[in-house]
């Protein structure tokens, strides 16, 4: 087995932090804010990247309540909490004119177990993701009578920081920043109050990225994949939603796990949850789910899936 070689991390600043200031620094920025908006939960939640759609998935819609011809500004905390693991996330979302929508999404993982086995107790990987989307074609809303999808294209820079793990990220071949590219396509049929969503994402992130991009250890296969993303909600009432999301992650370094001795033990799974969503007013909304996020470093955990719950809240403009 080859060496894997933790190392040391510096301690950066929380999540809330950073949301709390890029929000004041977009809030200051937006030259108007939205008055008019859109239905209640028909421009989806935060995604854990800070993407408008789903927890787990974007979708086409653009973040906010901004319709057309306004500029408006989101915000979101979550929390998800497995048998091994833990997940805080926080971020904000600019729309534009309902046609453009940038993001900035933070990332906090806390390993619990993983790290304590790699010998590194209170290990957290934290991660930054910028986000930029545009709707390039339909209208959610306008064309809910016909079979017109609304079409939007996204990008997400993901840059992993430094931590205790990255001699062991390096000795799979591994890197710390990747790009995310996707194609999202969102059809709402408001007589029936049911939303589908389809997004297909090429990349090469490892559990989102927060066990690094790709890997080349034994050979494995280090190049983009197209991975499909599903949601699908249904509108019981004008505020509250409930739904399904399934989203396919890439199995990168399970191969490389291999190489270094570790059989299976860095294998990877599809991730998917059943949702809530409640909106009690047009800016706030608040969502709750089970998550299965599949087994995440199963040679530390016992080879269990991560299942658990889901929280999250965002304020939207």
């Amino acid at each position: 087995m080859k060496q894997l070689c933790p190392t040391h991390h510096r301690k950066t600043p929380s999540p809330t932090l950073l949301a709390l200031a890029a929000t004041t620094a977009l809030l200051a920025a937006a030259p108007a804010q939205a008055d008019t908006g859109k239905l209640l939960l028909t421009g989806g939640v935060s995604s854990v990247e800070g993407s408008a759609g789903g927890g787990l998935s974007p979708w086409a819609v653009i973040g906010s309540q901004a319709a057309e011809g306004e500029t408006g500004v989101s915000a979101y905390l979550s929390r998800a909490v497995t048998q091994d693991y833990g997940l805080s996330a926080a971020g904000v979302a600019v729309g534009i004119n309902d046609r453009v929508e940038l993001s900035f999404g933070h990332q906090d993982f806390n390993t619990r177990a993983t790290g304590t086995a790699l010998g590194l107790p209170g290990l957290h990987l934290r991660q930054n993701i910028l986000g930029a989307k545009v709707r390039v074609a339909g209208d959610a809303m306008l064309d809910s009578d016909s079979l017109m999808p609304q079409l939007a294209v996204g990008i997400q820079a993901k840059r992993l920081q430094s931590s205790g793990l990255d001699g062991t990220l390096a000795a799979l071949g591994a890197k710390r920043d990747g790009v995310d590219v996707y194609l999202s396509a969102t059809k709402l049929f408001l007589a029936q109050g049911i939303l589908v969503n389809g997004t297909l994402r090429a990349t090469k992130a490892n559990q989102n990225g927060l066990l690094g991009f790709g890997a080349t250890l034994g050979g494995a296969d280090n190049g983009y994949q197209l991975m499909p993303e599903l949601s699908v909600a249904w509108l019981l009432s004008k505020n509250v939603a409930v739904g399904f999301e399934y989203r396919a992650m890439p199995n990168k370094l399970q191969r490389a796990g291999a190489a270094a001795g570790l059989g299976n033990g860095l294998r990877a799974d599809d991730w998917m949850d059943l949702f809530v969503a409640w909106a009690p007013s047009k800016n706030l909304s608040l969502t709750a789910a089970y998550v299965n996020l599949g087994r995440i470093v199963p040679a530390t955990t016992s080879g269990k899936k991560q299942t658990g719950v889901y929280l999250s809240a965002q304020v939207a403009f």
